[in-house]
């Protein structure tokens, strides 16, 4: 599943030519692209989809659709190890595991 995602903009920065944002979506934390919202600022609330911020979103909208996500378990199939949910759902152990539980 590929979803658009709140996250709320914790600091933004020019790298090499892009402007670039580390945003956190419920604490889980990652690097979006803030081209398309290039005046964008710490604080605000943006939804991201496949790296890129798309829209601002208000606080309120946010922070209720994080966590009607968190409660379905969509941020952890988003952001998630795709290899031991796709072993789990297939009632396998993940390929990336060793015999002692280290990868």
């Amino acid at each position: 599943m590929c979803l658009a995602v709140p996250g709320r903009i914790l600091r933004v920065e020019d790298r090499d030519g892009a402007l670039m944002s580390m945003v956190d979506f419920g604490g889980i934390q990652k690097d979006v692209c803030l081209e398309y919202i290039p005046d964008a600022r710490v604080g605000e609330y943006v939804m991201v989809h496949v790296g890129f911020a798309i829209q601002r979103l208000d606080e309120e909208s946010a922070k209720r659709t994080l966590a009607e996500f968190e409660h379905l378990g969509v941020l952890k199939e988003e952001f998630g190890d795709g290899f031991e949910l796709a072993a789990r759902q297939a009632g396998l152990q993940n390929p990336q595991h060793t015999d002692n539980g280290q990868r």
